[in-house]
């Protein structure tokens, strides 16, 4: 299962980071997304609609990667799995949590920023990081400079991640994919302008076919 979400990550290239303040808007953004050409959401756990959301975007579109992102607890990434999300994503390296999510079979990308947790990750048998926050953690240079001595690592970039600089970080054959917001900001969904959501969903569609092919 893990090296099949991976997959599907690398071939999707940009994975949509989502905040979802109602689940009312949970159906018209999973369309959005998937007209769009980017088939896949991390909806956040920030807010209470996210349970939900993935719950719903996981029905209404059975072919979409709907994952949990922000999932800081065991608690958490249960219900996310139960709910119906096909992965697990953390901010950063809590053990406890990580070993939970193995154990139980569940996909999961945990965050890291210092070669430290890198290795601490590969120690639990992961070949796969979040890079979080990129840009302000040293971005392509700092992923570039801990490949050389993890040579079987890959990572997912997200923070700071645009379409300026996402060309840069999917030309790198390290990334299987990059987290980024800018097409599902917070201000069109609240608007319900999901229009403007999916046209800049195929706008980053096409950057990734651009750069992948």
């Amino acid at each position: 299962m893990f090296e099949e979400i991976k997959e599907k990550f690398t071939k999707i290239g940009i994975i949509p980071v989502v905040v979802l303040d109602d689940v009312k808007d949970a159906h018209p953004l999973g369309k959005a997304l998937m007209n769009g050409g980017l088939p896949a959401a991390e909806v956040t756990f920030r807010t209470e609609a996210a349970e939900e959301a993935i719950r719903i975007m996981s029905k209404d579109f059975p072919d979409m990667l709907v994952g949990a992102g922000t999932v800081l607890t065991c608690e958490q990434a249960d219900r996310a799995m139960a709910a119906g999300a096909k992965f697990i994503v953390a901010p950063g390296f809590n053990p406890t949590v990580v070993k939970h999510c193995l154990e139980k079979g569940y996909p999961v990308t945990p965050g890291v920023q210092t070669p430290s947790e890198m290795e601490q990750a590969m120690e639990l048998g992961l070949d796969f990081v979040k890079f979080f926050p990129a840009e302000p953690a040293g971005g392509l240079a700092m992923i570039k400079a801990c490949a050389a001595p993890y040579t079987k690592l890959k990572f997912m970039p997200t923070g700071g991640i645009n379409k300026d600089n996402v060309r840069d970080y999917l030309g790198y054959n390290k990334i299987v994919a990059c987290g980024g917001t800018w097409m599902v900001k917070g201000d069109l969904i609240k608007a319900g302008n999901f229009a403007e959501v999916e046209e800049m969903t195929r706008q980053a569609a096409e950057i990734v076919k651009e750069i992948r092919g």
